[in-house]
C-alpha cells in the first residue's frame, strides 16, 4: 500500500512539474514573441525589410507561430492538463504522453520558427542564384517540424480524451 501511495505521489509531483513547464514555456515564448513584435514594429529598417522584401512575410509567420503555438497554446495546454483530470476525477491517463507532448511540441515549434525566419531572412537578402528554390527547401523543413507540432497536439488530445473516458461513473 505504501509503495503505491509513494508511486502516486511521485507521479503527481512529476505531472505538476510538467504543467508548470508548460506555464514557464508560455512565459518564455510570450516574452520572445512580444519583444520580436516590438522590434518588428519599432525598428524602421527591420519593419521595412519585413514589409517590403521578397520573403519578409515569412519572418512575420515565424513571429506569429511563436506567439500562437508558443505563448497561447502552451497556456491552453497547461490549463487543460490541470482542469481536465480535476473534472474527470482521475489522474492523467499517461504521464509519459505528457512528457512526449511537451518535448515534441517545443522541438517542433523551435524548428518551425528557425526555418521560417531563415527562409525570410535569406530569401529577402538573396541577390543572386535562385532564392525561390532556397526558400522552398527551407520551407520543407518548416513542414517537417510543423508535422511534429501537429503530432504533439494529437497526442495531447488523445491523452485528455483517454483521461475523460468514464467520467460519469466517478461522479
Amino acid at each position: 500500500m505504501t509503495e503505491s501511495i509513494e508511486h502516486s505521489t511521485a507521479q503527481s509531483r512529476e505531472f505538476t512539474k510538467y504543467i508548470l513547464w508548460f506555464v514557464y514555456a508560455c512565459i518564455i515564448y510570450s516574452i520572445i514573441g512580444f519583444s520580436w513584435g516590438a522590434i518588428m514594429g519599432g525598428v524602421p529598417a527591420f519593419r521595412h525589410f519585413v514589409d517590403y522584401s521578397a520573403h519578409g512575410r515569412l519572418i512575420t509567420l515565424a513571429h506569429g507561430h511563436i506567439n500562437l503555438l508558443g505563448w497561447v497554446e502552451m497556456a491552453i495546454f497547461a490549463a487543460l492538463y490541470y482542469v481536465v483530470p480535476t473534472l474527470a476525477r482521475r489522474p492523467i491517463y499517461s504521464l509519459r504522453l505528457v512528457k512526449i507532448h511537451f518535448w515534441m511540441h517545443n522541438f517542433g515549434l523551435i524548428g518551425m520558427v528557425v526555418f521560417f525566419f531563415a527562409a525570410g531572412l535569406l530569401g529577402g537578402l538573396a541577390t543572386d542564384g535562385d532564392p525561390e528554390r532556397m526558400v522552398s527547401h527551407l520551407l520543407a523543413f518548416v513542414g517537417i517540424f510543423g508535422t511534429l507540432v501537429l503530432t504533439a497536439n494529437i497526442i495531447w488530445g488523445y491523452n485528455l480524451y483517454k483521461t475523460t473516458i468514464g467520467w460519469q461513473k466517478r461522479i
